[in-house]
């Protein structure tokens, strides 16, 4: 393939300026579906950026390569530039014409980081649907989950994690809590897990009554998990209401239960449940030596905010 301009059919532009009618014409006068003009700049690129569907796919019909590069370095994607104006008819023309979601242009840029940067949410929910891959990372390393969040576009994190439905153990389901029923077992299975946190393993029932007791308690957002009816993990959830914000409060695993799935899974079901609650970002806590914890919480998009440092004197 070559990205050679090809310059001698100049009707094509003039046609795109003007009405399918005339794209048609041109073409049926012999002008080339991959006619390019003396910056390089492809029909099909025009076409995308000017979010004309149906001369799109009248070009590709015609013959134009959906991942043809375009401009004077040959950088630009008609699919990136569809998605960065958020055309998503366009998108997905070229799309089923065959264009690649996850190639990237100039600078590094995907189509998904331009739509999820950009806030385009049905232009990402096409690109998903299409195949792009939602854990591939921005030019800069950014994780398309967190930058949707950061520009606060509810339905693009809750297409993004729409994708990537919980999968959980075998033979695990997951209810809600039910304050009273479910006090003792939650308390045993946070014990276990956190048997080595003195904070959160030593919660009495005390304490979990004070939460209980709190305006932001909701047990719609406390998810537990069982196997032939035992607990065996949990996601509780949090929401601060004034500042539209959810926490991932707390997440545990029984020891014989973890390295499964079951964590990520849970932590999966919790965030589906704060972005259908119009919260466009999530937070948490963890400790830096929990290793397994942080490996993935960073592998479903969070990064660090900040660092809080505990320390002793030595006496």
């Amino acid at each position: 393939m070559t990205n050679e301009p090809i310059r001698d059919e100049p009707s094509l532009f003039d046609a795109l300026y003007e009405d399918e009618n005339a794209v048609v014409r041109a073409l049926r006068a012999g002008a080339s579906a991959e006619s390019s003009d003396e910056e390089g700049t492809t029909a099909l690129y025009l076409a995308s950026v000017q979010d004309r569907p149906e001369a799109v796919r009248l070009l590709l019909a015609a013959g134009a390569d959906p991942d043809r590069a375009s401009g004077p370095e040959a950088g630009d994607l008609p699919l990136c530039g569809a998605a960065c104006g958020g055309h998503t008819e366009v998108v997905e023309a070229l799309l089923s014409a065959g264009a690649r979601p996850d190639l990237r242009e100039q600078f590094g840029f995907t189509a998904l980081r331009w739509a999820v940067g950009l806030g385009h949410a049905p232009t990402v929910e096409a690109l998903l649907a299409g195949g792009a891959d939602p854990l591939l990372p921005g030019p800069r390393g950014e994780a398309m989950l967190v930058l949707a969040a950061q520009r606060g576009s509810a339905r693009t994190v809750e297409a993004l994690l729409d994708l990537a439905d919980p999968v959980l153990p075998e033979g695990v389901t997951v209810r809600t809590f039910e304050p009273g029923r479910d006090d003792a077992a939650w308390l045993a299975v946070n014990r276990a897990a956190f048997a080595h946190h003195p904070e959160q393993g030593s919660l009495t029932q005390q304490d979990l009554d004070d939460r209980k007791a709190e305006p932001w308690f909701d047990p719609k957002g406390f998810f537990l998990a069982e196997r032939d009816g035992e607990l065996v993990g949990f996601h509780w959830t949090k929401v601060h209401a004034e500042e539209r914000l959810g926490e991932v409060y707390v997440v545990g695993v029984l020891p014989d239960a973890q390295g499964g799935g079951l964590g990520k899974a849970l932590t999966s079901i919790g965030l589906h449940h704060l972005a259908s609650e119009g919260l466009p970002t999530a937070m948490l806590y963890v400790d830096a030596d929990n290793t397994a914890a942080v490996t993935v919480y960073e592998r479903m998009g969070f990064t660090t905010h900040e660092v809080d440092l505990m320390y002793r004197t030595e006496s």
